[in-house]
């Protein structure tokens, strides 16, 4: 059986608290039901964010990992490659390499997904949002198409989607925006690019920074990614102090 709701679209109200933006209801839906699996889609269907039985969400990151990880044990992963963008967990990527495959990462954005999976000839690609790309079914995200994947994988396997989303551990990840007085590359501003190296070294493999321009705002966005969430934090500090330092930009964070 199948419950639907958030369904009557009038023109207006198209994600208005419901679908891939806004879960909760969909979240709430699923444990008042006792049902197995909750979908959100957003308005033109092409991301899906899931809800396993006990209503917590299931992202973009892990529904690469389940059917990546299904097709790789299969093998019929592509170069047991799947490919997503720089913003994905960095728990997606170990998952993969614990088991033999790998992680292509792309700038944000599906378009350079689904570039990197023709000129790799891959088949498997998406992004956190929920953007998950099959291209031997369609070249752009079909959040139903994904959905159904995961169906499938719960009935073959026997295993509540709780259970498949486990074989990925998501890494405690922190972001902060510096807000500059103008746009430029961060790479060369004074110090950070030293204190970016020197923190990589420390988290190793098990651990990750990225630090990047906002192509829309003067803001700098760091992204530091490993295993112990208070270390995340300081060093995603210690990188927005060098870039405030180097930069002369106000102090504290902008959105």
């Amino acid at each position: 059986m199948s419950i639907r709701a958030g369904v009557a679209p009038d023109g207006d109200n198209i994600n208005r608290d419901a679908g891939a933006l806004h879960t909760a209801a969909m979240q709430a839906r699923v444990v008042a039901e006792g049902a197995q699996i909750g979908m959100a889609f957003d308005g033109d269907g092409d991301r899906v964010v899931l809800a396993d039985e006990t209503g917590a969400v299931v992202d973009g990151d892990e529904l690469l990992a389940i059917i990546g990880l299904d097709r790789l044990a299969a093998g019929t992963l592509p170069s047991q490659t799947v490919v997503a963008t720089v913003m994905s967990n960095l728990g997606l990527e170990v998952a993969l390499r614990a088991r033999g495959g790998r992680l292509v990462r792309t700038q944000v954005g599906d378009r350079y997904v689904v570039e990197a999976m023709r000129q790799g000839g891959y088949a498997v690609g998406g992004e956190q949002s929920g953007h998950i790309i099959l291209l031997e079914h369609g070249t752009t995200g079909d959040g139903v198409l994904a959905g159904l994947q995961v169906l499938r994988l719960i009935v073959e396997s026997g295993r509540p989607l709780s259970a498949l989303r486990r074989q990925m551990q998501r890494f405690p990840q922190t972001l902060v925006n510096v807000r500059v007085a103008e746009r430029c590359d961060p790479q060369g501003i004074p110090g950070v690019r030293q204190t970016i190296d020197g923190i990589a070294r420390a988290l190793g493999e098990r651990g990750r920074v990225l630090v990047r321009a906002s192509g829309t705002e003067p803001l700098i966005r760091v992204m530091v990614e490993g295993e112990d969430a208070d270390r995340v934090r300081i060093h995603a500090e210690e990188i927005a102090a060098a870039i405030r330092a180097g930069a002369g930009s106000p102090a504290g964070t902008g959105a």
